[in-house]
């Protein structure tokens, strides 16, 4: 239910009857709890607010909050309790043992089902269909899931431990797990079946953890290499899971446009959150050794956590909550315990330790398509799914309704464009045709023997209303060839056409925008660099400050533009128009003249 966001309806505090009405409604829920638990869990002077939301599939959910930390979760008049409560109290509910791996698919959001079912010594739990019951690993009774029956316990043995066995409905790592501290899962090693196998066979502590990756493994591999009876029924409830998983995937596919929606209703602060999480845990997962440790927390997230971060979506920590690195990783060590950070020299932290087999980092899964092995080399920074090429831009003219007589001849009318060639050929045979070459002042042109050897044009009835000023009719006989070719261009409408590969060409009319590079100060002195006008060539504003960012290592925003519709704003810190200017006529190809803004550099190498 909760494995995708969520939105939010509603947050109102909890008072006085409303909160005796709920404290009835848990413990005829939980008879089990005691009054004293009851008291600590919904205590008589602290804030408790209660938060109404609806599910991405758009069931309306109510939650309880405590300390910002959900406590429970009513879905159709019934009340779960969420693992924060059960990390508090983990006999709360019935609880199911499973394998490390399997774990891993119910956060995926995949149901339980029976053969990945770890029975102990005592049996299975004593549940009626539909009651509400947890899900741990067989080394920690610490839950990490909540759901409800499939099946009474009694069924369950009579179907001979096949088919679902719990309907998972919330889990540790999921949306409304996130919505609180994102504390992860105390350690509590279950004593009851410490030294036991699944069918309660006795096995020495040594061999715990290797039998539980084993069997996990074993559960979550394909049929190729069926072992034993037990072995049999673990597979073919991982194939029954795998089925739940392909059912509920198909079954959100006609969601996507909700999903995305629902994806919308976050804030950009909570994104930019999940994002640095996101990267941290792929970064310690596929980029980090133990041999690399002790680690600069600066040279962690320069070489490591940028990295992984997707294509298209830059990473900026000012634009999260924790606004610097050292309170992330504060938090990280803290409420997560995934890492131990550690300052070895005055001012300077560095990560020493890193708990490899903490949950959240063993279950992480790789984005596939940030999954490259190794960061890409620095001219192929990340900019798209495919490889930029710059568009081919040709100036043109437009005949304007002034010049639609010097170009009658050639049939061109009003609004027809040519090329800049095709002007001066026009306008060449025009003057040929009605004799206008001034022979007195002929002359030979050496520098550009594709002209007329004629220096001069004699201005006739025509030449002077389509290119001369009235102040000029009086005083104006002839005109060089290079300024009647200039005056004509100068009164024509000027056009532009660009030609992206594999696409159609684009007319426009009007100068085209240059990219427009720039400095700016903001508060004490502070310069940043503005970058507008990518989108006129095709460039996406968003790789363009990925890999401005990686490049120089200051943090890029992108900023919408006044009055400009589909356009953004690209700014990065400090002065570095050198560096934008590199990556754009290096890496990019655009041509120097189409970039405004380059002799702004700071020169000498230094940063203003």
């Amino acid at each position: 239910m909760f494995s995708k966001p969520f939105r939010v309806k509603s947050n109102t505090v909890i008072k006085g009857s409303d909160r005796r009405k709920l404290k009835a409604d848990i413990s005829a829920s939980f008879p089990s709890l005691s009054a004293e638990e009851l008291s600590e869990l919904v205590p008589n002077k602290e804030e408790l607010n209660v938060v109404k939301v609806y599910a991405h599939k758009g069931d309306a959910v109510t939650l309880y909050v405590l300390h910002k930390n959900p406590l429970f979760f009513e879905v159709e008049k019934r009340l779960y309790p969420t693992v924060y409560v059960l990390w508090r109290y983990p006999a709360f509910l019935p609880t199911f043992k499973t394998w490390s791996p399997v774990l891993q698919k119910l956060i995926g959001g995949a149901d339980l089902m029976l053969p990945g079912v770890v029975v102990p010594s005592s049996g299975l739990p004593h549940v009626k269909r539909g009651d509400c019951c947890a899900v741990a690993s067989v080394n920690n009774i610490a839950p990490v899931a909540v759901g409800t029956a499939a099946l009474s316990s009694a069924d369950m043995y009579s179907s001979g431990m096949k088919g679902r066995g719990v309907c998972v409905i919330h889990t540790y790592m999921d949306n409304l797990w996130a919505s609180g501290d994102k504390s992860g899962p105390p350690s509590l090693p279950d004593t009851e079946s410490k030294g036991q196998g699944q069918n309660g066979e006795e096995c020495t502590s040594e061999d715990e953890e290797e039998e539980e990756e084993e069997e996990g493994e074993k559960c979550v591999e394909e049929e190729e290499n069926p072992g034993e009876s037990v072995t049999d029924q673990i597979c073919s409830g991982t194939e029954e899971l795998n089925l739940a998983e392909q059912e509920e995937e198909k079954g959100e596919k006609g969601n996507e446009e909700e999903e995305e929606n629902d994806d919308d209703q976050r804030t950009p602060q909570e994104i930019m959150d999940a994002l640095l999480v996101q990267c941290f845990l792929h970064a310690l997962k596929s980029k980090v050794k133990k041999s690399d440790l002790p680690l600069l927390t600066s040279s962690f997230l320069r070489n490591h956590m940028f990295a992984c971060c997707p294509k298209g979506k830059p990473l900026d920590i000012k634009k999260s909550s924790y606004k610097k690195l050292s309170k992330f990783l504060q938090a990280m060590q803290q409420q997560h315990k995934l890492v131990r950070v550690k300052e070895l020299t005055k001012g300077v932290e560095s990560i020493v330790e890193v708990d490899w087999k903490n949950p959240e980092l063993r279950f992480f899964r790789v984005p596939v398509e940030t999954d490259d092995g190794e960061a890409a080399p620095a001219q192929h920074e990340v900019e798209g799914e495919t490889p930029y090429h710059p568009p081919e831009i040709t100036i043109l003219y437009s005949v304007s309704a002034r010049l639609e007589p010097l170009f009658l001849d050639v049939n061109k009318r009003k609004g027809t464009i040519l090329q800049p060639a095709e002007v001066r050929e026009f306008i060449t045979e025009y003057v040929k045709k009605n004799e206008l070459v001034d022979e007195i002042n002929q002359k030979t042109n050496s520098f550009n023997p594709l002209l007329p050897s004629y220096s001069y044009v004699t201005i006739n009835p025509t030449l002077c209303d389509c290119l001369l000023e009235k102040s000029e009719y009086h005083e104006v006989e002839s005109l060089k060839w290079d300024d009647l070719f200039s005056r004509t261009m100068g009164r024509m409408q000027e056009c532009y056409e660009v030609v992206f590969p594999g696409q159609r060409a684009i007319v426009k009319k009007g100068h085209i925008e240059p990219i427009d590079i720039s400095v700016a100060s903001r508060g004490s002195n502070k310069k940043v660099t503005l970058i507008k006008n990518l989108e006129v060539y095709q460039l996406d504003p968003a790789a363009v400050a990925t890999a401005l960012q990686r490049r120089v290592q200051a943090s890029s925003v992108l900023q919408p533009i006044p009055g400009a519709k589909d356009k953004v704003l690209v700014q990065i810190q400090g002065n570095q128009i050198h560096k934008v200017g590199s990556l754009l006529l290096d890496h990019y190809q655009i041509p120097r003249k189409f970039i405004q803004g380059l002799d702004k550099a700071v020169k000498g190498g230094k940063k203003k």
